[in-house]
Parts: C-alpha cells; structure tokens; sequence
C-alpha cells in the first residue's frame, strides 16, 4: 500500500465571496483526506485561491481598488470558510504568491524548450467571466456554452500546441479507464477531443494582472496555465530538483472540480503535463451543481446560499452531513431546507444521537457510572451487531475512493437502525431486573458498536465524533480505522452523557 495521498480542490476564483457550491467540493475533499489520514496515509490536502485574470481586474476596478488589495480581502473569505466547516487542509496556496510564480514560469520554460510554444496573433470569441476560448461552433445564440457574454479579441499571443496532443490525450484516457468520473463526464471530454483540438492561446496583452510570459513582459501568461499549474507549485516544482516533496507527492491521486471546469482538468492540464514531460494525475472526478428548492442558484435572482450562516443555524456537523447524504456524488442536487431539518432530526437526532444518548444513559445510571468491562464471551447476536462494521471495512474504502459517500452513509445508518434494534430486542431494562450480568453484555456490544460507527464517521462529523470517543475515553492513537477491528476493553469512568444533536 502506497503510504501517501496528494487532494486538491479547484482554486477558488476571487472575484466573489465563497457560496454553498465552494463549501460542497472542499467538504468531499475534506472527507477523503480525514478518511485517508485514519487509514495510515500521510495526506497532502490543498485548497486555495486563484487571483489572477481579467475578471479579476475588472472587479479590483469596480469597487475602486488595486488587484492586490481586492485578493488579499476576498482570500480571506475562502480561508474563513475553512475555520466554519471545519476543514482540514495541509496548504492554502495563492496564485500570487512567489513560490507559485516561479512555478508557472518554470513549466512555461519547460514547455518552450520542449517546443510546444509559439508565437502568433489570436482572433476569436473569449468570455472573460469564464476566463475561456470559444469557437464559433461552440457559440449559443450568441453566447458561451455556459451562458458567458463573449467579446471578440485580436492580439498577438503565444500558443500552446494543443492539437498535437490529441491522439495522445485519446489513448491516455484508454489506458486509463478510472482517469475521469463519472462515466458522463469521461465520454463528454472524449467525444469533445476527438472533435478536434485546436491550438490554444495561452498569453494575453490586453490586461495585465497575471503572471508574467519569461523574457517577454508583455504578455501575461493565460489564467489557467497559471491557476493549474497550482497543484504543481504546492508541491515546490519551482524548486522540485533539491527537494524531495515533489517527488513524494506528484502526481495527485485525486483533483476533484466542479462540473463546469473538467475541460480545463481533463484536457488541457494532462496536455500540458505531458508537453513538461511531467506525470499525470491518478483521477479527476467532476461534481454536480446545487440548486435552491428547484431553483437555479444566481445572485440575480438572490437565492445564493451563504454556507456561513448554515452553518450558524444548524451547526457544522449537521451541514456536512446534509451535503454529502442527500444526493449521490457527481449528480446535480436540490438544497431544500425541509429536506435538511428532516435529515437533521430524523438522522441525526432520533437515530445516531438517540443511540448513543439511551445507551450512555443507561450505562451511567446501571453500571456505576463505568462502561463494563470487555465479556468474556458474547451471544450470536451480540457478535452479530458487533462484526457488522468489522467485517466490512474493505466495502468502505472502497466506497470512499469511488467518491460513493451517500452510500457510505447509508451503510452506517444500516449499522445504527440495527443497534436500536437490538436495544429493543434484548431490552436492556429489562434485563437489569433478572439478568444483570447479560445486561452488562447487552450495554458493552452496543458501546462498542457506537465506537466502531463514531470512528467511521470521524471524516464525515469530525466535531460529534470526537465527542462521542472523548466521552468512552479513546485515546488518540486508537481513532484509528484499524482500530475498529479490535474489541475495546471497557472498564472506564463516564459522566451523564449530553444530547449532541438537538432537534430543530
């Protein structure tokens, strides 16, 4: 088993505050990363922000202020959100820092010696909100694909030979089955390539904020040269030749992105990969979009959802939980605030927290205040509950690395609706009258079924988790996953417990 694993987000552009789209795909990075971290990985987990581009200097303008000063501010926003949901990142890189500047003209020089870099004049359609190139084909009355106002632009500019990398690009994705998911997105980005790649302009001269082309300062180098070439300058590419960080780490295992972005990942990023004679990621996995309560989210029709006050509202855990239960990954989803307090009160409240809540209870009134000691022998039914997580822990890692985290869910509210169950069945109350020492049993096997569940959902609901282990007394080095596969011992002092999901 490789024994590390490299995560990254898309860089968020700055030219706004971050919304309800950002949070979900840092929370699905954030989950793997946790996930991995338990599982023995050293995990590299980058997020950040891209701040260059004429977008961006538009809206520096718009509010009356420089670049620099616009992407300090509005950076500060997106490492905030990392504080409020409860993110776990290694690195937040900007685009305008040093370390990534010389990257980007590092990979520029690679690619120029390598010849795939010439200098010519670009006319043709650019939207500036998408920061992308369109064809007259791509055109839709008039506009981008994605709806973008475009302009007509003429300027000298360098270009990447993009075309000449197309069949290898073809027989990449061939070899490569898992490169792109999910299976929609992979034939959409095939049936695009094997439409024809033309050259891509990659400087412009009409602006400039953005990094500089080398020896030629007129031009700035074109944003998502630059924005991708992140994944790369977090692993100190720049310097990659005396440190062995690069090496370790590149290529990542996982970039996930927005569906509106794979174009750029699953192209042109792997294309330029190989012009540098660089490898190439392991996976690229496109997400869906949320609507608000069926309704396309836009600022215009004011229905943005602000992932600080929900998280203000409901609480952390409660979000993350929402986000990644309530619709399969890479599918478009609906944020409904009906739907949200359902799965808050009826998943959270009356299932995991009513387990844990009764059975600590119970435990604290019974047993003097002590989880039992470890049985010496079990019941079949015991053993039954006991091994449900077990003896499965390869389906759930399987689950996390196919981004399957509804189902992954599903899967430990199977486990907890079989605990309460089981609560019913031996009815523990009961017992305590005629049977004391089965009661004991019955308590210990539904503790150490709620460690078990409370460790595996330690990526998911980080915050309730912890609790749960502080209160049994786990220490840090056995929240571990395999961990889960042996039996705890018992025998430890606990307090009356606090409910940890309140209902709404």
């Amino acid at each position: 088993m490789s024994n590390k694993y490299y995560i990254t987000t898309p860089i968020y552009y700055v030219n706004d505050v971050p919304h309800i789209g950002h949070a979900y795909t840092t929370l699905s990075c954030d989950i793997i990363a946790r996930f991995k971290r338990i599982d023995g990985y050293e995990v590299f987990f980058l997020t950040g922000t891209d701040e260059h581009g004429q977008k961006v200097e538009l809206a520096a303008k718009k509010k009356g202020v420089k670049p620099c000063e616009f992407v300090n501010k509005v950076s500060e926003n997106f490492k905030n959100l990392l504080k409020c949901m409860n993110f776990s990142n290694d690195l937040f890189i900007r685009t305008t820092e040093e370390k990534h500047i010389k990257s980007c003209q590092k990979i520029w020089n690679k690619l120029l010696k390598n010849g795939n870099i010439y200098l010519d004049k670009y006319s043709g359609w650019y939207a500036v909100r998408d920061e992308a190139f369109y064809s007259q084909s791509e055109l839709v009355d008039g506009k981008a694909p994605t709806g973008a106002t475009v302009e007509w632009v003429e300027e000298p500019s360098y270009f990447f030979n993009l075309s000449k990398w197309q069949q290898k690009l073809l027989d990449f994705y061939e070899n490569n089955k898992d490169f792109i998911c999910p299976k929609t997105k992979r034939n959409e980005v095939i049936n695009f390539v094997k439409s024809g790649l033309k050259d891509l302009s990659i400087s412009r001269t009409s602006f400039s904020w953005g990094v500089k082309v080398p020896n030629d300062e007129n031009h700035i180098m074109y944003v998502w040269l630059d924005a991708l070439t992140n994944y790369i300058s977090a692993c100190d590419y720049a310097d990659h030749e005396n440190n062995d960080f690069f090496q370790k780490f590149w290529p990542a295992d996982l970039h996930i992105v927005g569906k509106d972005i794979i174009r750029f990942h699953a192209v042109y990023w792997p294309a330029f990969l190989m012009a540098a004679d660089l490898p190439l990621p392991k996976k690229v996995f496109a997400h869906g979009w949320w609507t608000n309560e069926g309704n396309k989210i836009s600022k215009s029709l004011g229905n943005v959802i602000d992932p600080f006050q929900l998280v203000d509202k409901y609480g952390v855990d409660q979000i993350r939980y929402f986000l990644l239960r309530e619709v399969p990954f890479g599918n478009d989803g609906d944020f409904s605030n009906t739907q949200l307090i359902n799965r808050i009160n009826s998943d959270l409240a009356n299932s995991y927290g009513n387990l844990f809540q009764r059975v600590a209870s119970m435990i604290f009134k019974n047993c003097h205040k002590k989880i039992p000691l470890k049985p010496t022998k079990f019941n079949e039914e015991d053993l039954k509950l006991i091994n449900l997580i077990k003896n499965n822990l390869n389906d759930y890692r399987s689950l996390i690395d196919s981004q399957k985290f509804d189902q992954y869910l599903k899967n430990i509210w199977i486990v907890i609706s079989n605990a309460n169950k089981y609560v019913d069945d031996e009815a523990p109350w009961t017992l305590k009258k005629n049977n004391f020492k089965r009661m004991e049993v019955v308590l210990f096997t539904l503790i150490e079924t709620i460690r078990q569940i409370s460790i595996l959902l330690l990526p998911f609901l980080p915050d309730s988790s912890e609790k749960i282990l502080d209160y049994m007394n786990i220490s840090r080095d056995k929240r571990k996953l395999n961990s889960v596969e042996f039996i705890f011992d018992g025998n430890v002092k606990i307090s009356s417990p606090n409910p940890l999901f309140p209902k709404i």
